[in-house]
């Protein structure tokens, strides 16, 4: 059987993009994601959100899609019962007049 641990509005702050200003400073970011994975195994959710931020914070990443890539493989490796990764990262301030950011599913 299939389950699917769901992750919404997991908001931080860290260094992303790679304008000048992006690189100097922190900015929010929002992080939400659906993870598929094999029931037979258990996946903890706790340690499983606590990777992404790391992640994000530690590699500050220049690209968005740089970010879900890396992130990805990260977490497969992980956790091996992964089936699929459906995740999206949103910019929430880099924009005075809309959010930007990118959605994308990787499929194991």
């Amino acid at each position: 059987m299939i389950f699917s641990i769901i992750i919404e509005k997991l908001e931080f702050e860290t260094i992303i993009g790679i304008l000048p200003l992006e690189r100097e400073k922190t900015q929010k970011i929002l992080v939400e994601g659906i993870f598929e994975y094999e029931s037979q195994e258990f996946l903890d959710y706790v340690v499983l959100k606590d990777m992404i931020k790391n992640l994000f914070i530690k590699n500050q990443y220049l690209l968005l899609e740089d970010a879900i890539q890396d992130i990805a493989k990260h977490l497969k490796k992980h956790f091996s019962c992964l089936k699929s990764i459906e995740m999206s990262i949103k910019k929430l301030e880099i924009l005075q007049d809309c959010i930007v950011g990118i959605k994308t599913k990787i499929i194991f």
